[in-house]
């Protein structure tokens, strides 16, 4: 029978111990398809005694995570998550050792990626990623393998289920924000601190590594602009559906003829499409592959078992002799972004303005808003008793980006405006 692949996995915790359980659970199936049997002979986790999914008290345990390094493993799975620390030292010990290495560490690969990648290929070994960019959805796959005749020439979609769960319930319900991120921490979607989702960060991590694919460049989080979803209100999302949308925090990243536009925000989206109609914790991306068309993946974006079952398969190709470019071209020849200028941006956009229900309001900022070159498509305004504040919303027809934000600096700054207007970009979805 042709030799095992060795496997050493670091970190037990949801992910990791779904990952070892199937490996020990349906390891005819894997050898099968693989070609040759995958077996665990080491795990490493930081609390040895701790209740998992799978029973790994036969198997050998290493205490210190970066050991794993030295093993008899044939391929290190890193699942500790960071960007730096032990995850990066386990990485590249593995890596250096002549060791391939599966990880699910968006941000690892986000901010040191290129080199990483490029000592994968010194050593002729792999460094696969699959569950890092969306889960169980194969999109790194299909961007670095499948959908390569034609080119990219855009990869969007709805990254983190967190965000996507939140502002789904948000809709339903009527409730703020704050209140409906206390029910997905209460629920187990979002994190105890959950910065990095609403933030917007976790989906730039992801949106790195899918551009570094669709476009040849190095994962690239400088010239991303990054804005996440606790500004939103039900208001925002009541007013969207009126103009047949829903909001989504989209990650985007466009080739565009003034370079690679790079961007985590909050769009209307309109209704019946594919990106407005995902709801709850799923992620959907969809890719632009030139004349082959459109691609749509849809699919639980985190969980043990879509997370567990991407490992598995890479785990799977690297039994199989697959080892290639980490990000579909070699390293080397991975460019620098080249990011389309902020200015180049243009799109139509939704607005609303809290003011005092005066006369005269309304022509202050539509006047302003021509000076800046943008025309108004649509507007709801309601009354309510004079002096008090009411909402102006409005869709702008397509214009420059800059063109609004500098229009709108010179809005705020109008006695009869309350606050920060909210500006949201119209996107296809």
């Amino acid at each position: 029978m042709t030799r095992p692949l060795r496997v050493a996995i670091a970190g037990l915790g949801t992910v990791g111990g779904g990952v070892a359980n199937v490996l020990l659970t349906r390891g005819a199936e894997l050898a099968e398809r693989a070609g040759r049997p995958l077996e665990c002979i080491m795990v490493s986790a930081r609390e040895r005694t701790k209740k998992r999914a799978a029973d790994v008290s036969s198997i050998a345990w290493a205490d210190d995570v970066v050991s794993l390094a030295k093993s008899d493993a044939d391929v290190v799975v890193e699942l500790i998550g960071g960007e730096d620390g032990p995850a990066r030292a386990l990485v590249q010990s593995s890596l250096e050792a002549g060791k391939h290495v599966v990880t699910a560490n968006k941000a690892l690969l986000a901010y040191h990626g290129a080199q990483l990648a490029a000592l994968a290929e010194e050593r002729g070994v792999a460094l696969r990623f699959e569950a890092a960019a969306a889960g169980g959805i194969p999109i790194v796959r299909a961007l670095r393998e499948s959908l390569i005749a034609y080119g990219i020439g855009a990869v969007r979609g709805i990254l983190n289920g967190t965000c996507n769960f939140i502002l789904t319930q948000m809709e339903a319900s009527g409730r703020p924000f704050a209140e409906v991120l206390a029910e997905a921490q209460a629920l187990g979607y979002a994190e105890a601190d959950p910065t990095l989702d609403i933030g917007g960060g976790d989906t730039a991590h992801k949106l790195a590594l899918l551009a570094s694919l669709a476009f040849g460049i190095k994962p690239d989080l400088s010239n991303m602009t990054i804005q996440g979803i606790a500004h939103i209100t039900p208001e925002d999302i009541a007013f969207a559906r009126e103009f047949g949308c829903r909001i989504k925090l989209l990650g985007i990243a466009r080739q565009t003829p003034h370079g690679i536009d790079q961007r985590v925000q909050p769009a209307m989206v309109k209704l019946g499409t594919p990106l407005a109609d995902i709801e709850g914790a799923f992620n959907v991306v969809v890719a632009d592959a030139g004349e082959a068309g459109p691609f749509f993946f849809e699919g639980r974006g985190a969980g043990e078992a879509p997370t567990a079952s991407a490992v598995v398969a890479d785990l799977v190709d690297i039994a199989r002799g697959a080892v290639g470019p980490t990000f579909g071209r070699p390293a080397r020849n991975l460019k620098s972004g080249n990011p389309a200028p902020a200015n180049s941006r243009r799109s139509a956009f939704y607005l609303r303005f809290d003011v005092l229900d005066v006369p005269g309001v309304l022509a202050e900022i539509a006047s302003r808003l021509a000076e800046g070159g943008v025309s108004i498509e649509s507007m709801i305004q309601r009354g309510r008793a004079p002096g008090e504040p009411v909402a102006i919303v409005m869709v702008t027809h397509e214009c420059s980006e800059t063109g609004v934000a500098g229009a709108l600096k010179v809005i705020v700054r109008s006695d009869k405006v309350l606050g920060d207007p909210c500006m949201i970009p119209m996107e296809a979805g």
